[in-house]
């Protein structure tokens, strides 16, 4: 069976079509600037290791994104398939599942009802995610569609962990919580991580370090998620690329009053503007670090704080999990920056974590092992694979 999965942004569309049983990689690619004023849309798109396929065009929505998708798989020469026919399903990536959606799901009329009233909670990712689903629905109709929540996976938590301490009309009025996201992700990895030591998963207790542009930290105990850094929003947590990560709420009022800031214009300057960006006029770890070698103050300042946050945070969870047996690294910086590993783990002895430092330098992007045997917690790189987790639930789904 093949699977074609989707990740809509608000102006992107990002896919990979597999061969679901066999779990390979027929084609990939990406469209860009849809909607966008300013220049033309572009689509880059190729199959497996082949050459690239580029061209720029005029794509005003989703659904002409998704036309020229398909085009491309069918094509004589850049193309996998014969036909649509062959597309057996589609799985989506969606933001936020609120607390509608506990698990992914074979979507139905309702469930798009759901989605739509979930908005607000995501007002940049779920209109377009929506998008996605009824440009499928429009081109591709009777071909079953799954979502797959950014959410879904941290809604093990328990209220004591998901609550803020707000007037409680907020949570049952407004369902003001913490919800967490990189979900996905958290959920590959640390099944990865159980299969790679040869032990259940319900009998390990495990932290997840989705480290990249957008970070986030997983408390996980016997497959379940406990606690985890993001919240109502992605805002919430570590220092990142453009986020802030955790504040005082006072810092909110405080900045729009100085700055004469709109709500929409503070909540623009905390995601987009903030984090690494705000602090040295870079969002991207290898450009921190190069800036760190190079002397740059503030890019030792923004990394310290980074490091420290990730450190507090595991430790937190090391006492929500009441223990720890494993650490997992994944995501961009997680995968594939060896020293923000081992400064984490340094940070980390007092715990009993041993790094195999010398290891530690030599990987990135593959599944290893990264701690010494007598370590009592063991440390891990495994690579994401969001995509895989879509495929596989999209092939059960429409199985049943």
């Amino acid at each position: 069976m093949n699977i074609l999965v989707l990740n809509s942004g608000s102006s992107s569309l990002k896919y990979k079509l597999f061969a679901a049983e066999e779990e390979v990689v027929l084609a990939f690619g990406v469209v860009e600037r849809i909607g966008m004023s300013g220049g033309p849309g572009k689509i880059t798109h190729q199959i497996q290791d082949n050459e690239k396929y580029e061209v720029e065009d005029d794509i005003p929505n989703h659904q002409k994104a998704l036309r020229m998708v398909l085009e491309l798989l069918i094509d004589p020469k850049w193309g996998v398939l014969q036909d649509l026919g062959e597309i057996n399903g589609v799985g989506h990536r969606v933001l936020h599942g609120g607390e509608y959606f506990k698990a992914s799901v074979l979507i139905t009329e309702e469930d798009i009802a759901s989605m739509e009233k979930l908005k607000e909670l995501g007002p940049l990712h779920m209109p377009a995610n929506i998008m996605g689903i009824k440009a499928c629905e429009e081109i591709m109709p009777g071909t079953p569609q799954v979502a797959v929540f950014d959410t879904a996976f941290h809604q093990t938590m328990p209220r004591k962990a998901f609550l803020y301490a707000l007037p409680y009309e907020m949570y049952e009025q407004h369902r003001v919580r913490r919800y967490g996201f990189h979900g996905t992700s958290h959920r590959y990895v640390s099944g990865q991580a159980a299969k790679i030591l040869g032990r259940p998963l319900n009998s390990l207790k495990m932290i997840t370090a989705h480290l990249g542009n957008g970070s986030s930290l997983a408390a996980i105990d016997g497959g379940k998620v406990v606690d985890t850094s993001m919240g109502l929003t992605p805002l919430e947590g570590m220092v990142m690329g453009t986020r802030s990560g955790d504040l005082d709420p006072a810092i909110v009022p405080f900045i729009g009053a100085k700055l004469k800031l709109t709500p929409e214009e503070a909540d623009d300057y905390l995601n987009k503007k903030s984090g690494f960006l705000g602090m040295t006029g870079y969002s991207d770890m290898r450009d921190i670090q190069r800036e760190r070698k190079a002397g740059n103050s503030r890019a030792q300042e923004a990394y310290q704080l980074f490091i420290y946050r990730i450190t507090k945070y595991i430790g937190a969870y090391f006492v929500a999990l009441k223990g720890l047996d494993v650490l997992a690294f994944t995501a961009g910086i997680g995968e594939n920056d060896w020293l923000t590993r081992e400064d984490i783990c340094h940070e980390l002895e007092f715990l009993g974590v041993k790094m195999n430092y010398a290891k530690n330098k030599n990987l990135r992007g593959q599944d290893a092992i990264l701690s010494h045997p007598e370590s009592k917690v063991t440390v891990m790189l495994i690579p994401t694979n969001e995509e895989l987790v879509i495929v596989r639930d999209t092939l059960d789904l429409i199985g049943k």
